[in-house]
């Protein structure tokens, strides 16, 4: 039986039509995730004012897996610059850590977006925006929230490839040559707070697509819909 979770859901052999699917779909069917935790929290707003290692399957490089925080991006308030790194699971990771972290008591909502972009890949017929744009709150919750001051911060505790991907990967390892992009899961607590001493923290999950060609830094190119095991 043909394997179903083949790399050519990632952009291989695409033909022109076929890659303005978006990518996000393309992931669901690959993987057959099961559930994708949101960018804010599910607190209750009216009680708290708030909404809310690196395997060998894979090709890799030699940079650490837990780079130092990147600088700001220049009018994006508080969103981290993109690490540069080519590895998958760092770059994935810190991705991660960026769309977990947010300070709405210095960050507009379009200064977030802003920051959010600049992580993604330059490669249209891949990059998903979308996806990455639909972790964020609406205005009027993110008006909200900054009425409530309320940031959050993210720990990442691990990230690893799924085993749909490593699968497809070892059966034919030439295919992610095209588009060299990665699945990664990534796993960690995101920790928020709010006005008067409000707080709280809860665990957090995502699938990443990330594109790391040779010799050029690691992108971001989705949010699959669905967490992959």
């Amino acid at each position: 039986m043909k394997n179903r979770f083949s790399l050519s859901a990632f952009g291989i052999g695409w033909s022109a039509n076929r890659r303005m699917l978006v990518i996000a779909m393309i992931l669901a069917a690959l993987l057959v995730l099961a559930g994708v935790t949101a960018y804010v929290t599910g607190h209750d707003t009216r009680q708290s004012g708030s909404a809310g290692q690196h395997e060998s399957s894979a090709p890799s490089s030699s940079m650490p897996a837990n780079p130092a925080p990147a600088e700001s991006t220049p009018g994006a308030g508080s969103v981290p610059r993109p690490p540069r790194i080519s590895d998958p699971l760092a770059f994935a990771k810190a991705a991660a850590a960026m769309l977990w972290s947010y300070d709405t008591r210095d960050t507009s909502r379009e200064q977030q977006l802003t920051g959010m972009k600049a992580w993604m890949t330059r490669e249209g017929q891949y990059s998903d925006w979308a996806s990455i744009s639909a972790q964020m709150p609406d205005p009027t919750l993110w008006s909200r929230m900054a009425d409530q001051q309320q940031h959050a911060t993210a720990h990442v505790a691990e990230g690893h490839y799924p085993a749909a991907f490593k699968q497809a990967l070892a059966e034919d390892p030439a295919a992610i040559t095209e588009a060299y992009i990665y699945a990664v899961t990534v796993t960690g607590k995101q920790t928020i707070a709010w006005a008067r001493g409000g707080a709280g923290a809860e665990d957090r999950s995502l699938t990443l697509a990330v594109q790391c060609r040779p010799s050029a830094d690691c992108s971001l190119v989705a949010v699959a819909p669905r967490v992959a095991p």
